[in-house]
């Protein structure tokens, strides 16, 4: 998948950077937290201006994050991406036609080995690795695997940005209001 260069994927937490995010160019953001009742008309917003939303499963309100819902999910909301930490809903979404990306947690050295293991078994086609400030390691995962990587977490800077793309990132995600702007800017 390709992001059409757009280097910073609006993380969206709320209604109010959901109305920010579809006044802004931005092709590609990410719905984090959610209710389940919201999901329709979030979706039926975003078709409205041509925007392509990721869903992050995990962080529905009302909503399991298994495979069942995330059946559910492509088939009533078609959802651009859908983002989770579980095998079986990343693989639910593949099997569904929708991109993948496994969010992952760096905690340590184990559970940056046992990320290797999972990411082998899904297949996703994204990672999103967290903390997302980490450069060695988003290197050290850039070139060891051939999926491409978002940064997330703890971006909240210009530099942050700029260094993780340097580390290999794909792209990073963030909330910070004053980053989507900033990328906008630049892209002119």
């Amino acid at each position: 998948m390709d992001l059409n260069g757009q280097t910073v994927l609006p993380a969206i937490r709320n209604m109010k950077a959901f109305e920010k995010f579809l006044e802004m160019p931005y092709q590609y953001g990410v719905i984090l937290e959610i209710h389940v009742s919201q999901l329709r008309n979030v979706f039926q917003m975003a078709q409205n201006h041509r925007k392509k939303l990721f869903i992050h499963a995990d962080l529905i309100n009302g909503l399991k994050n298994d495979e069942y819902a995330t059946e559910f999910l492509c088939q009533e909301f078609k959802p651009y991406g859908i983002i989770s930490t579980r095998a079986a809903v990343i693989t639910k979404a593949k099997a569904k036609g929708v991109l993948a990306i496994q969010r992952i947690f760096l905690l340590d050295s184990q559970a940056l080995e046992k990320s290797y293991s999972l990411i082998q078994k899904t297949e996703p086609d994204y990672i999103e690795l967290l903390p997302g400030t980490m450069l060695e390691i988003i290197t050290e995962v850039a070139k060891k695997i051939s999926v491409p990587i978002l940064a997330g977490g703890f971006i909240r800077k210009v530099q942050e940005v700029d260094n993780v793309l340097e580390a290999g990132a794909a792209a990073a995600t963030s909330s910070s209001i004053d980053l989507w702007k900033h990328y906008l800017s630049t892209k002119k």
